[in-house]
């Protein structure tokens, strides 16, 4: 504060406030806050510029009538934060806070049309799961357990494909579903089978975890594929490659005897490995998930193990578009390729 006698140019506080339409207390809170500048009059008394000092005000009005906070007005007019980011900043605040509510509106709407006999248990898993975020937050973290111990650079694509950000809008059903998600992720026993699924069994003799996951993922692409295309599972060069990566993996080959043993204790039928997947589907829209191609590969090596032992007229033959071993079909390599490619950059 500077003294400043001329008093021609300049006005009261009072004077201010009647040219603003703002109360006095608000114009001093603003001084005080260091919001507006003003001067000392030799009597002691803040007098203002009356043009800079309304142009301001008026600013800040409008600021906090877009819902800005004093600090991020502050902080614009002291030069420290563009108007564009102090704006871009709260809409991004908003859109969280849009969210947040819509969820919260959700769940109390899908606790007011639950049955009597349903309604403690739903109000019990909604009010565990907090918001979208959270749940969000809760899947990541299930995952990169399931996939440990590979470093994070290497699961967080994988993640990012197979979990299903939470709805902006969600409906009733969509934020049930959603919520059961996350419970099933905090379930030791589903993080045991999924896990089991995932690595198969013996996973203590894998002695390259990430090389592994390379490998898997490549073929999981190519189930990918032939899932979208509504291919049946069968013997051929995927089921092949994804046996091989997992005797590799453990210092075996791909025998009879190993398939067999890929087989014991398997955890594929598991209804709640399942009813994941089917949640998660109701998210990703056409997205075939892991767990499709997981369940194909299942399938096709159940028919591989089941077939040792049959006498050779019972085993069924490959269809002839997978005659050539490459498990493809000719008139579709080059979308597959394509398609391939895609699913690559974004799995692995």
């Amino acid at each position: 504060m500077t003294d400043n006698t001329q008093s021609g140019v300049l006005v009261s506080i009072g004077e201010l406030a009647r040219r603003t339409g703002l109360a006095v207390r608000t114009i001093r809170f603003y001084c005080d806050e260091g919001i507006l500048e003003s001067q000392r009059s030799a009597g002691g008394h803040r007098m203002f510029d009356p043009d800079s000092a309304a142009e301001r005000l008026l600013l800040v009005r409008r600021l906090r009538i877009l819902g800005l906070g004093l600090d991020s007005i502050t902080h614009v007019l002291h030069g420290e934060r563009s108007l564009t980011e102090a704006i871009a900043a709260e809409s991004a605040r908003l859109d969280v806070e849009l969210r947040s509510l819509a969820w919260r509106r959700a769940s109390l709407r899908a606790i007011e049309t639950a049955s009597s006999a349903q309604r403690s248990a739903r109000l019990a898993l909604l009010a565990a799961a907090q918001d979208g975020v959270a749940v969000h937050d809760r899947l990541v973290r299930f995952w990169r357990r399931i996939l440990a111990p590979l470093p994070r650079a290497a699961s967080d694509p994988w993640v990012c494909w197979n979990v299903p950000q939470p709805p902006a809008e969600p409906s009733i059903d969509e934020v049930v579903a959603y919520v059961e998600l996350a419970a099933l992720a905090a379930d030791p026993d589903v993080i045991r089978v999924v896990r089991r699924q995932y690595w198969r069994g013996r996973p203590e003799l894998i002695h390259d975890a990430h090389a592994l996951y390379v490998a898997v993922g490549e073929v999981m692409v190519d189930v990918v594929s032939l899932v979208t295309e509504g291919v049946q599972p069968h013997r051929g060069n995927e089921l092949d490659r994804f046996v091989i990566a997992h005797a590799s993996a453990r210092g075996e080959r791909d025998t009879p005897r190993f398939r067999e043993q890929m087989m014991i204790d398997a955890t594929d039928a598991d209804h709640r490995i399942h009813r994941y997947w089917a949640l998660t589907s109701q998210f990703l829209g056409t997205r075939v998930t892991v767990g499709q191609a997981h369940n194909w590969l299942y399938e096709a090596l159940t028919s591989s193990t089941e077939l040792v032992d049959a006498p050779a007229s019972q085993q069924t033959a490959l269809p002839e578009e997978y005659r050539d071993g490459s498990g493809h079909e000719p008139g579709n390599a080059r979308r597959r390729a394509a398609r391939r490619a895609e699913l690559l950059r974004q799995l692995l």
